[in-house]
């Protein structure tokens, strides 16, 4: 039985609001700013219901950066010049599209705006029309397009624009359309087996209800939807849903062409070749490129071979998808399930964790709480804020242990009546060595700074797969190879993950260190782990190695030295 995703409240119409016979340009751009606060609010939600073309868990997170672009782009422009701003429109969804989901929603922008541009009025026939032409424009931008997905979820509601009167005005076309629309949504996994099996609808579909909410609210002032507060999925059809229909493919390759309009659709066969998800949207020499393929270089050479690619970005969608497995396993277990309750403290440590090893060594470190995360998949504030209101005690600690989960845990102290006081640890290592300072008997304030100093002496370091060939100060790297990095980028590189790892160690530890941290990560074999302790006992013979088995995905090493 699959997961309806629906609000949590029913939004009504305001009583007081006089229904327009049409919408100012004014209005488009208002209810472009609500679609932009839904998506915010929404955007864990969203995420948790993704399981298709890859359960990588960050539809919501890139329908948002897409539609954030746009607000960007629409910033000074005239509101009462409606092909500047539908221009705007266009131009900022183009430029900012991040992810399938993210370049499907640009193209459904795209031909909202160019529709509109052209009309002599919003008025609902112009709205009907525009939901249509938007249909339109995002199955023609997909090279398979696919039922049960975002795609049909538009389709249907442009259908039921469509069905109203001649002379409905804006507000029924658009109620008319998120009606037929929410059906569809419902319906996707009776289309789509990998919904079905993972008990989930569609969420690009969820989140493109979403932007007819937020013209409504325009309309008539009705409230925004609030997002669920959890949105339950069953996690063993999930974990076993990668069927036919998901992209298995490990890379994401994203980049603005700029290529004549007239050589797009050669380059489309020759990724046609190369990958699947493949999604190109533009126009007029500028166009948005999306697959997923497992040749990186063949993929951005073929942009090369008819054009120039800019702001190429690659993801390494095997790496997002085992995170966001291990936080949806986690979250549905519970963190801390098996820790006993904290007794009651002056001042608790919450941190974030992104393995079960890593969580079993901050709790033997005195950590009260644990949040799973990690650079793909990091806690929402809601998350961090429910963690910090868990813990029995008045003040609080928080350690993100992530450079992208900083921000959002500084603003919890303003959201709890309790004292929180962030360190701002940017790294595993840095967390564990922080608590060294830590006394649950002292204020947040003196606790955060100790730790603070502890966690800023401590050199970090850890060994990855290079997902794509690059240039660095130490050499070429090419795709595969084992480098080692520290806060700089690229210290060693090397053919085995003890080879970079001993190499990296020659670059960061010197005589005056007295502690290393090793943090072994998953599947890694015990010959190579016991290669690094050989090099650091005949190069290293006076440090205190400390070894962690973490369960860390694709980092096979993470050091601190202190």
């Amino acid at each position: 039985m699959s997961v309806a995703y629906r609000w949590c409240n029913s939004p009504v119409a305001s009583a007081s609001v006089e229904i327009a016979s049409v919408l100012s340009t004014a209005q488009l751009v208002e209810a472009l700013s609500a679609f932009h606060r839904a998506l915010e609010a929404h955007r864990e939600s969203i995420n948790r219901l993704n399981v298709y073309p890859v359960p990588d868990g960050d539809t919501g997170t890139n329908m948002a950066l897409t539609v954030g672009s746009v607000l960007e782009e629409l910033e000074g422009v005239d509101l009462n010049d409606r092909s500047a701003i539908c221009s705007a429109i266009s131009h900022g969804s183009l430029m900012g599209a991040r992810g399938n989901s993210g370049v499907i929603l640009s193209q459904i922008l795209r031909g909202i705006s160019v529709c509109l541009s052209r009309s002599e009025n919003i008025d609902g026939a112009a709205l009907a029309t525009a939901l249509t032409e938007a249909s339109f424009a995002a199955d023609g931008a997909v090279m398979k397009p696919v039922e049960g997905t975002i795609l049909t979820v538009v389709r249907e509601s442009a259908r039921g624009a469509r069905e109203t009167e001649a002379d409905a005005t804006p507000l029924q076309v658009i109620e008319k359309a998120l009606a037929e629309g929410q059906v569809a949504l419902e319906r996707t996994p009776e289309q789509l087996q990998v919904l079905r099996e993972a008990g989930v609808v569609d969420a690009g579909g969820a989140g493109f209800l979403l932007l007819l909410h937020g013209i409504l609210h325009v309309l008539d002032g009705r409230e925004l939807p609030a997002a669920p507060e959890q949105v339950e999925l069953p996690i063993a059809a999930w974990a076993t849903s990668l069927g036919d229909e998901s992209s298995q493919l490990r890379y994401e390759v994203m980049y603005l062409l700029y290529v004549p309009d007239e050589a797009v659709e050669g380059f489309k066969k020759v990724w046609a070749g190369l990958g699947d998800s493949i999604v190109v949207v533009g126009g007029d020499g500028l166009w948005n490129c999306h697959i997923h393929t497992d040749d990186i270089g063949a993929a951005i050479e073929a942009g090369i071979g008819v054009g120039r690619p800019q702001q190429i970005r690659v993801t390494d969608l095997a790496e997002e998808v085992m995170e966001e497995r291990w936080v949806r396993e986690a979250t549905a277990d519970g963190n801390s399930a098996d820790f006993p309750p904290p007794d009651p403290v002056r001042c608790a440590v919450v941190a974030v964790s992104p393995a079960p090893g890593i969580s079993r060594i901050f709790h033997s470190l005195g950590v009260q709480e644990l949040i799973v995360g990690g650079q793909t998949m990091n806690p929402s504030v809601a998350e961090l804020l429910e963690a910090v209101e868990r813990v029995p005690a008045d003040e609080v600690v928080v350690l993100p242990n992530n450079s992208n989960i900083v921000a959002a845990a500084h603003s919890i102290d303003e959201q709890s009546e309790k004292r929180v006081v962030v360190v701002p640890t940017n790294s595993v290592p840095e967390g564990f060595a922080s608590l060294l300072g830590y006394d649950p008997e002292s204020d947040a304030a003196s606790n955060a700074e100790s730790m603070a100093d502890i966690a800023q002496g401590v050199v970090v370091g850890e060994v990855t797969s290079a997902v794509r060939a690059t240039t660095t100060s130490v050499g070429e790297v090419s795709t595969g190879d084992w480098v080692g990095l520290d806060r700089s980028g690229v210290r060693s590189i090397a053919e085995t993950p003890a080879a970079a790892a001993t190499a990296l160690l020659d670059e960061l530890v010197d005589q005056e260190h007295e502690i290393l941290t090793v943090i072994v990560g998953e599947g890694v074999r015990d010959a190579e782990t016991r290669a690094v302790t050989e090099w650091i006992a005949e190069n290293l013979p006076s440090i205190e190695v400390e070894i962690h088995q973490g369960g860390q995905s694709h980092y096979p090493y993470l050091f601190g030295v202190e």
